[in-house]
This record gives structure tokens, C-alpha cells and sequence, in this order.
């Protein structure tokens, strides 16, 4: 889970493309974040939950 648990791959993040940068912000705690932050509401996408469970079992498909 340490190699997957930050904003980033978390349901909550939302995405704006601003004319001056990318602005990040959780929609749960209703403010801006960073990609790299963590919290301890973090709740994984979908698809980092079949990541997170192929690294631990390998031999499995998923």
C-alpha cells in the first residue's frame, strides 16, 4: 500500500487545467492538494485496488 497510497490515485482527486498550471483538489476534504499528499481518508481508485492486489500476489490475474 506505501507504493500506492497519495492523492493521486485516490477517487477523490478532481483535476482542473488552469492557463497557468494544474490545480488538484479534493473533493472530500473540499480543498486544494498536491498529488504526492496523504491522508488518512485516502479511499484507492478502482483500478490501483487490482494494482495493489496483483504486487502482492503475482501468479494471480486479478
Amino acid at each position: 500500500m506505501k507504493d500506492f497510497h497519495c492523492c493521486a490515485t485516490c477517487r477523490h482527486i478532481k483535476v482542473e487545467k488552469k492557463a497557468e498550471r494544474m490545480k488538484y483538489y479534493c473533493s472530500r476534504l473540499g480543498y486544494e492538494t498536491k498529488t504526492n499528499y496523504k491522508f488518512n481518508c485516502w479511499n484507492p481508485k478502482d483500478h490501483v485496488i487490482r494494482l495493489m492486489k496483483k504486487k502482492n500476489n503475482p501468479l494471480t490475474d486479478g
